[in-house]
């Protein structure tokens, strides 16, 4: 394992016990058995950190996104929702204590915006992924993709914390009938084929 990695797993690790507003690099570089120079020479600031830990230590983001026209609808749309169920609550842990620091959220949200990151980014792909549907004709040329992905990414969030809520960081894992019943709900929406994944639903009698 590169010193990368090494820094990133013991970033992962000090961020989902103390949370990020309490993880400083001086402790991460520490853990990972390396200074804090070793550090900066593979992350740009603590910011840049965080990001690759929520992209590459958080289960659920190294899973491949749902291709539009493979499958069905519906069963992309559950595994988005699995993604987002997954990433939520075992992210929701480390991103807390930033909601309580206005100046330290104000520099998490700015170093986001500068690495083309955020929690809005996660709705635009489901959106994109809608659309894309939408030209292959198996989503309704009339549906607001915007809506539905927001819906769908918004409902997971919910979930998630309530789950976390409930149970802490011991919270069992959201069930696959969750992820199927969100995307179940949202499919039948649609209008046009989310099950067959063979283009147009034929109009109902």
């Amino acid at each position: 394992m590169g010193t990368r990695d090494q820094i990133l797993d013991a970033a992962a690790e000090i961020m989902r016990n103390r949370g990020v507003a309490q993880a400083t690099t001086k402790e991460i570089a520490k853990a990972a058995g390396y200074s804090e120079a070793a550090l900066y020479k593979h992350f740009s600031d603590k910011e840049d950190l965080i990001l690759n830990v929520l992209r590459h230590r958080m289960p659920g983001q190294d899973s491949a996104r749902p291709e539009p026209g493979t499958d069905t609808v519906e069963d992309n749309l559950a595994a988005f929702a699995r993604m987002a169920l997954t990433f939520y609550q075992q992210s929701l842990p480390l991103l807390g204590g930033l909601l309580a620091q206005p100046k330290r959220m104000a520099a998490h949200r700015d170093s986001m915006r500068r690495h083309g990151a955020g929690p809005g980014h996660a709705i635009a792909g489901i959106a994109r992924y809608l659309r894309a549907e939408q030209e292959l004709g198996r989503v309704d040329t009339d549906t607001d993709t915007d809506t539905v992905a927001a819906m769908l990414d918004g409902t997971c969030f919910h979930q998630a914390f309530l789950r976390f809520y409930e149970a802490g960081p011991d919270a069992t894992a959201a069930p696959d009938e969750l992820a199927r019943s969100l995307a179940r709900t949202l499919s039948r929406g649609l209008g046009s084929s989310t099950r067959d994944g063979h283009g147009p639903a034929a109009e109902a009698p």
